[in-house]
């Protein structure tokens, strides 16, 4: 092992001879020869692990400088050469047998060369030498090198590996499917999926696995008949019920491939009748429609073939064929035929509490009225009411009833039986007597509505008049007799067909049971109107306005009151002043106002002046504090135009004086407008004056405006300059103001922050 050593490597030798077991001495020698000769370095690596042979950083870069040499030479033509770097590694891991990362390398070294099992022992070796905690390090490797061998080496192999990580399962099923070993992969899959413990590494669910057994089975029926295929593909069916459509389907493609077509036949059939979605139900029937399709089209063309024979036996033999075709054909129609009820049936096992499935259900038997029947029946009896979906139960009973339209005694029948019925709400038993009762005048039998009608509006005996119509918890038999729907149409039909007396009944009894609304109370007035009864109409308002209460009793007072005084008009004035002040007493100021109206315009047509005016006067008192202004001004016109302008003075200086600032404003240049008709010209200028004070220029400049156009008309310098006096002192005070809340404003502001 000589060297040739130049002047520049005299100081390193120096120092490796000087300390040589030294690393960085050694470390510093290898940089400085890093380019020079191969055979130097590699020299220089010998003599250095020889020194330091527990050296894992000195082993390392002398076993990859050696194995790239060896990188670009073919292990075959230079096996000695390879034979030397594996001595080297050897050498390294007789201390160094702890270090995984040298065992990787060596079995990588291995790997390329043409003896697997001379790699085989040095994976083995590792695995030995090295803790569990690593052993995943070196697995990954030691299983492509088998991948690539194969064998019973790799079988040995993944079975050794299994027993340590059988959660890895999916590698050794990877493995048989590309080795073709389908019953072995069945084999694993099986227990994979039998395994309560096993979580898929790469977050394969069950389904996918099952999909995937699936395959095979359906795939390589014959490397597979000898396995219960059968009974591992129900298996999986029996766990995914809403996603079983390729496992059906797969099941059925493996007796097809062994010739099995009847069984087949069979399997579509079930399927097609226990699966729970529409999804898997259109991938089974799909397939059975394309199987059927194919059989005919086999059995066609042996027919075609049989045909082109002439001789007896084949001529029998065609005969045959055509019976079996025929078969076969009238088979298949009669499975497109039964398609639509397929899926109806699809969507009943989803939810057997569907309405609009039953329907269609009874919808697809179209003339078969015997079946539509049945399905009816089948309905009513199968829908449970608090967990209808998609409609209620009486849309059934109802649609039941609709199917004996020209048949009223079994119409009434089927009725009868709704009528009866638990529901979920009591507006779906409404609706039955609704329907019940239309029919019968359908069938022009008013009588009979009234009775269906006076059945529904019967209190019960179980109940009482009191009852809760919006409890729940009662049987809607029990609350539909304060069914506001079924009454309207009940006095709908004694309007229509009955007498006065009936129709009163009808009306006094929902105004007993409190179900009556405003609209109701006003039809029974107008009713009794209509046919004479008038002050009967007038205790009609009075109740509904007892029963409702403000702000429901302001539009009933609104029509009480008119239809009083266009029925007496002035001769019972006494009275009418008595019910305007009923009416009032109790009003909320926010409704009041059209009463107000309402009763001055009585006065003024049939009382007196002054008593009108008297009740404008109250009027702008009894509003709410937003309409005083118009109160004032219709109280003001209204003055003008029975005692002439100049009483209305008094009225707007009152008005002035109680309303606030921004409405005293609009009523004080109102005043002086009229002021000015009248010519006092003195007086306007004082209120312009006066309503000065509420006036900021800045934000209310029409008081100045129609002040400037004033005293440009009627004043002189003088009073012109009292004007901009007076706005410039107005301005002023608004500025102060405005300061001064604002200041009370930040020092509010400071004291909430201290």
């Amino acid at each position: 092992m000589d060297i040739d050593i130049s002047d520049n490597d005299l100081g390193f030798e120096q120092e490796v001879l000087r300390e040589p077991f030294k690393l960085k001495g050694w470390l510093r020698y290898l940089d400085h020869k890093r380019d020079g000769p191969a055979r130097t370095l590699s020299i220089i690596y010998e003599r250095a692990v020889k020194n330091l042979p527990g050296s894992y950083k000195l082993w390392k870069q002398y076993l990859d400088h050696r194995s790239g040499l060896l990188e670009k030479l073919n292990p075959l033509t230079n096996a000695d050469e390879y034979r030397k770097v594996n001595l080297c590694f050897e050498r390294a891991l007789l201390l160094l047998h702890k270090m995984p990362r040298l065992w990787i390398d060596y079995g990588k070294f291995m790997c390329k060369q043409a003896d697997p099992t001379a790699a085989r022992r040095v994976f083995d070796r590792a695995l030995r030498a090295l803790p569990v905690t690593q052993h995943e390090r070196i697995w990954p490797i030691y299983l492509k090198f088998v991948r690539r061998v194969g064998g019973v080496t790799a079988d040995r192999v993944y079975a050794r590996y299994l027993q340590v990580w059988p959660e890895e399962s999916e590698l050794w099923i990877d493995w048989c499917v590309e080795q073709r070993r389908w019953r072995e992969a069945c084999v694993w899959l099986v227990r994979v999926l039998n395994s309560v413990m096993f979580r898929s590494p790469r977050g394969t669910t069950p389904f996918q696995f099952w999909n995937q057994l699936a395959m095979i089975i359906r795939n390589q029926p014959e490397e597979t008949k000898d396995l219960d295929s059968e009974g591992v593909l129900r298996d999986g069916i029996s766990r995914f019920s809403d996603q079983v459509g390729e496992l059906w389907t797969a099941l059925a493609s493996h007796y097809i491939a062994l010739g099995r077509f009847e069984q087949a036949r069979d399997i579509y059939e079930e399927a097609i009748r226990s699966v729970a979605t529409v999804r898997d139900f259109t991938m089974v029937f799909d397939a059975y429609a394309e199987f059927e399709e194919a059989a005919i089209s086999a059995e066609m063309e042996a027919e075609v073939r049989d045909a082109s024979k002439s001789e007896k036996g084949f001529l029998e033999i065609a005969q045959d064929r055509q019976m079996t075709l025929d078969l076969r054909l009238l088979r298949f129609e009669r499975l497109m035929d039964r398609r639509p009820f397929l899926v109806n049936d699809v969507v009943l096992r989803q939810n057997q509490n569907n309405v609009q499935a039953w329907l269609k259900r009874a919808q697809l038997w179209d003339a078969r009225k015997q079946a539509i029947i049945e399905t009816f029946d089948k309905a009513v009896e199968t829908v449970v009411p608090y967990k209808a979906s998609g409609g209620t139960l009486a849309e059934i009973w109802l649609a039941y009833a609709r199917h004996f339209v020209d048949k009223p005694s079994e119409m009434r029948r089927v009725l009868d039986r709704a009528v009866a019925a638990p529901y979920k709400a009591v507006s779906e038993l409404v609706d039955v007597y609704i329907a019940y009762a239309e029919a019968e005048l359908a069938w022009d039998n008013p009588d009979g509505a009234l009775m269906v009608l006076t059945r529904a509006t019967a209190v019960p005996k179980a109940s009482k008049p009191t009852v809760d119509y919006r409890d729940d918890s009662l049987p809607a038999q029990h609350r539909v007799f304060k069914s506001l729907k079924v009454w309207s149409m009940v006095v709908d039909l004694e309007e229509s067909l009955g007498t006065v007396e009936s129709t009163r009944l009808a009306y006094d009894r929902m105004l007993e049971l409190k179900i009556a609304t405003p609209q109701v109370v006003v039809n029974y007035a107008t009713f009794l109107q209509d046919h004479g009864y008038f002050e009967d109409s007038f205790k009609v308002y009075e109740r509904g306005i007892d029963a409702f209460g403000y702000p429901v009793a302001v539009e009933l007072w609104t029509i009480y009151l008119k239809r009083f005084v266009d029925r007496y008009r002035g001769d019972k004035l006494e009275r009418a002043r008595d019910l305007f002040e009923q009416a009032l007493e109790k009003c909320p100021e926010r409704y009041a106002k059209p009463i107000f109206l309402a009763f001055g315009k009585l006065e003024e047509d049939h009382g007196l002046a002054r008593r009108a005016l008297k009740v404008y006067e109250r009027a702008t008192q009894g509003v709410p504090r937003a309409e005083r202004l118009e109160m004032f001004q219709y109280y003001v016109a209204k003055t003008a135009s029975m005692l002439g302008v100049p009483a209305t003075r008094a009225i707007y200086e009152r008005g002035i004086e109680e309303l606030p600032d921004k409405q005293a404003l609009l009523l004080a240049m109102d005043f002086a407008q009229t002021e000015r008709q009248l010519g006092e010209i003195d007086r306007a200028r004082a209120l312009y004056a006066y309503a000065s004070q509420f006036a900021d220029p800045r934000v209310d400049p029409g008081l100045w405006t129609t002040w400037h156009e004033f005293e440009v008309q009627h004043g002189n310098e003088d009073t012109f300059k009292e004007m901009l006096r007076i706005k410039r002192s107005v301005q002023a005070r608004f500025n102060t103001d405005a300061h001064n809340l604002a200041a009370m404003e930040i020092e509010q502001k400071n004291e909430a922050k201290a």
